[in-house]
């Protein structure tokens, strides 16, 4: 711009005054996408929502105003939420679609809500309101500048037969569903139920900031969609997409949120950790948010002092940021399981399934006493005195369809330190005696 360069210029005028500048093709599929992501994040807003392509996104929000305090605020959210997803707006308020498209793009900031003040409105803007959509021919647009019309008060006193004689009619049916005489009906928007969404970068990058900077963009997008739904996600997954002519193309990795959540600050911050720790095979060339299954999450609790419910933290956070942090092994806990063999009786569980094994309640507790402590291998040890073994034999005859077959009988004894313990006596020859657990 500064050398020129401006919009509506032939690609040969440009290039003549800046020789070294940079064209890309335009992508329509690209701004289909955007605008596709725009409408699934404007969800949160209100639920009617209606495509206008190729650059326009339209809300009915009458019934949304009490929700945000009024129109002014909601504008105000709407632009604020656009710049977060990396978007420059410009918004308009008008009691029909037509309208509101209008004077967002020749009008921006109109807040015309009241019908009586449409018509006023619309006729100070431009003749050139009547090509945005492409929905009045050229030759309509000749005929109309030819005559010396300029705005669109000058069209409405044009005679409506004589434009319909000269093959524009269309311009008629435009003027007529903006200024409220005809109906606009559109078709409404529905969300994708899986969300996927796709950020290129303006150059390839091996910076942890520079991605997070794309995350919160895509999680901004990711929230919008969740809001729409009244709904959150227990994982979504982030594909990495190096350069071009790479041996590797993506890489991913599952980022886990400990609980049923649509808080994009707790996404943001598990984010962090896993790229943290994520080796980078090469720049990274654009990034891949990926999220489906999502639950109804119902809204938080709140009494009337927004106290906190007497919950001191969030337990779910602080384990997915560890299992973030250290890996996804790092974090373990025990289950039982049902097995008489004492070091067969317990699992490795996952603790972020509440499906697994941790939550198996059908292993059920043997009667007899178990230590605490047990013992990784039972260590030998030499035969303890009748009089410090109190109280046994507890008999345990199992394994033999996995080669790992015991018989022993068990008794809980007394040491010289008065510590107790569990020991056993090997049923087969040479009856030896092993130390298998302690109790204190």
């Amino acid at each position: 711009m500064a050398r020129g360069v401006a919009t509506g210029l032939r690609r040969a005028s440009a290039l003549a005054l800046v020789p070294d500048l940079c064209l890309r093709e335009r992508d329509p599929r690209l701004e289909l996408a955007a605008l596709t992501d725009i409408a699934s994040w404007a969800g949160r807003f209100t639920p009617s929502i209606s495509l206008d392509a190729p650059d326009a996104v339209l809300l009915e929000v009458q019934a949304s105003l009490r929700l945000f305090g009024g129109l002014a605020p909601l504008c105000e959210a709407i632009l604020a939420g656009l710049d977060e997803l990396g978007f420059a707006g410009q918004l308009a308020v008008a009691p029909t679609p037509l309208a509101a498209r209008w004077l967002a793009r020749f009008a921006p900031g109109s807040l015309t809500v009241e019908t009586s003040e449409l018509a006023s409105r619309l006729d100070l803007l431009p003749l050139a309101a009547l090509s945005d959509g492409k929905a009045v021919s050229s030759d309509s647009m000749d005929l109309l500048t030819g005559i010396g019309v300029q705005c669109l008060a000058q069209v409405r006193s044009l005679p409506r037969s004589g434009l319909a004689r000269r093959q524009a009619q269309a311009v008629n049916d435009l003027l007529d569903r903006a200024y409220g005489a005809l109906p606009d009906p559109r078709r409404w928007f529905v969300p994708p139920e899986r969300y996927l969404t796709r950020l290129p970068l303006p150059a390839p990058t091996d910076q942890v900031d520079t991605l997070l900077f794309g995350v919160r963009r895509l999680l901004a997008g990711l929230g919008g969609w969740l809001d729409a739904r009244q709904a959150g996600l227990e994982r979504f997954s982030l594909v990495l997409e190096y350069e071009r002519n790479r041996q590797q193309p993506e890489s991913a990795c599952e980022i886990v949120l400990g609980a049923l959540s649509r808080d994009m600050a707790r996404c943001q911050l598990l984010a962090r950790e896993h790229l943290s720790r994520l080796p980078l095979l090469a720049p990274v060339d654009a990034l891949r948010l990926e999220a489906d299954a999502p639950h109804l999450l119902a809204p938080p609790r709140s009494d009337l002092f927004h106290g906190d419910n007497g919950q001191d933290g969030d337990p779910g956070l602080l384990l997915a940021t560890l299992r973030a942090r250290l890996g996804p092994d790092a974090v373990r806990c025990l289950a039982a399981h049902p097995d008489h063999r004492p070091e067969h009786a317990w699992r490795w569980a996952d603790p972020a399934l509440p499906d697994g094994p941790a939550a198996d309640s059908s292993a059920a507790l043997p009667g007899a006493p178990r230590p605490l402590w047990l013992l990784p291998e039972p260590r030998p040890m030499a035969q303890p005195a009748p009089d410090s073994l109190l109280a046994g034999p507890e008999r345990i005859e199992s394994g033999w369809w996995d080669g790992a077959e015991v018989r022993r009988d068990y008794y809980v004894a007394r040491r010289h330190d008065h510590s107790l313990v569990w020991v056993f006596r090997e049923r087969l020859p040479p009856h030896g005696w092993f130390l298998h657990g302690y109790f204190a």
